[in-house]
């Protein structure tokens, strides 16, 4: 597989993933659930922002995506880090 496949392959696989793994770690539709990695996440948050969750925390953000999906600009991003991803995966395979 040649970089530019592996790039193109990453890009697509980190955007097909990245709702199933938001969801995975406790950030789902209907809010943080219980005793998930996300609501640890909330919790330390909590505590280092005098018991409330900032706007613009990564906290906010991942709740967000989890909640409404991910915005144009979030799914850039993913699909620029899994390009990357795929693109030095591409060396080895």
């Amino acid at each position: 597989m040649g970089p530019t496949v592996g790039a193109a392959v990453g890009a697509a696989v980190a955007l097909a993933a990245a709702p199933f793994a938001l969801t995975a770690v406790g950030f789902t539709a209907g809010g943080i659930a219980a005793g998930s990695y996300a609501a640890s996440m909330m919790s330390s948050a909590a505590v280092a922002n005098g018991g409330g969750v900032a706007a613009g925390t990564v906290v906010a953000a991942l709740q967000s995506a989890g909640a409404a999906g991910l915005s144009g600009t979030t799914s850039a991003v993913v699909a620029g880090a899994g390009a990357a991803a795929g693109w030095v995966a591409s060396f080895f395979y």
